[in-house]
């Protein structure tokens, strides 16, 4: 029987982790893994290995010279791919390509009608803007999902739904005046936290206006005010229907993880892929892709995670 779900993992994909007690360090993937299959998950979804997407393809969405500079830091083996928070290191072009390459593979099984949905739990990678590295993020993954759909696919009404905790703002600000671009993002109110984005007013701007829905949340929100806050979310996707979702499904958001001070539990997470299954089965022909994103504390990634998979693996039902 066919899979419905393709789950990316591999040894390249794990690479994409920063060095020296780094929070973003190489041992996530294995985190979730480690959950993943004492779960049996692996057991129902079709693993599947990554590529590394090739520059042309990352220049869908990135700026030439953001590429060349990741690959010649990459080279050199050290520095600082943006102001701070990214450090680079041997390998990070490569890693940091398989990430995009990984979720442009998913994204063709799925228009292939291959499989209905794909989980990339390193990936998400939302802080990256067309033209430089931010907030750990290299390059944008899910931007060039969505540029590629519409490029590559002729699909053109996307829509991006993030929990993680922290706003995304490497996807929101290059959409913002987009007329097909739906945009749905709770997160930790960014008066308190990175990237500072995201305010209840930002709506989108122009032909983009009204179809944008930030919702920031107060420190030590839990779970019910975030099942509050996602009736919005369904009925903004409803209300604007989308052909394409995304699901950015960041696990910095449950409490108890180091950076940040949302108290959610990972049945948010389960709660809104589950929720976005049906969405998708109703709009989009199930068409739906899901990203790890964020997340620090590795017990609550891998928890997180694993519900977003075993909600895609079970579908609406």
């Amino acid at each position: 029987m066919k899979s419905e779900v393709a789950l990316y993992v591999d040894e390249a994909l794990g690479s994409y982790g920063f060095p020296d007690g780094h929070p973003w360090g190489p041992d996530r993937q294995d985190a979730f893994w480690r959950e993943a299959a004492g779960q049996r998950l692996d057991k129902s979804a079709e693993v599947c290995g990554s590529r590394a997407a090739s520059a042309a393809e990352i220049g869908r969405f990135h700026d030439e010279a953001h590429v060349e500079r990741v690959h010649q830091l990459s080279d050199r083996g050290y520095g600082l791919i943006d102001h701070g928070d990214t450090p680079a290191f041997s390998g990070v072009y490569e890693a940091s390509a398989h990430v995009v390459g990984a979720a442009l593979e998913g994204l063709h099984r799925i228009m292939a009608g291959e499989v209905l949905r794909t989980f990339q739990p390193i990936g998400g990678l939302h802080h990256a803007a067309r033209e430089r590295a931010a907030g750990f993020c290299v390059f944008n993954d899910c931007g060039v999902v969505i540029d590629t759909l519409r490029s590559q696919y002729g699909v053109q009404r996307v829509a991006y739904v993030d929990i993680d905790v922290h706003h995304g703002d490497g996807l929101y600000y290059p959409y913002e005046s987009d007329p097909d671009f739906i945009y749905a993002d709770i997160h930790e109110d960014g008066r308190y936290l990175y990237p500072g984005t995201g305010a209840a007013t930002e709506c989108g701007k122009g032909a983009g206006a009204g179809l944008k829905l930030n919702i920031p949340m107060q420190p030590a929100s839990g779970d019910k005010e975030f099942m509050e806050a996602w009736e919005r979310v369904e009925a903004h996707l409803r209300e604007h229907k989308p052909e394409f979702i995304l699901l950015q499904a960041g696990a910095d958001s449950i409490a108890g993880d180091p950076l940040a001070h949302l108290q959610y539990t990972p049945r948010a997470h389960a709660h809104a892929a589950k929720r976005l299954c049906v969405i998708a089965n109703e709009l989009c022909g199930g068409r739906i892709m899901g990203f790890g994103g964020g997340g620090y504390n590795r017990k609550n990634l891998a928890l997180g995670w694993c519900g977003v998979l075993n909600a895609f693996i079970r579908g609406s039902e």
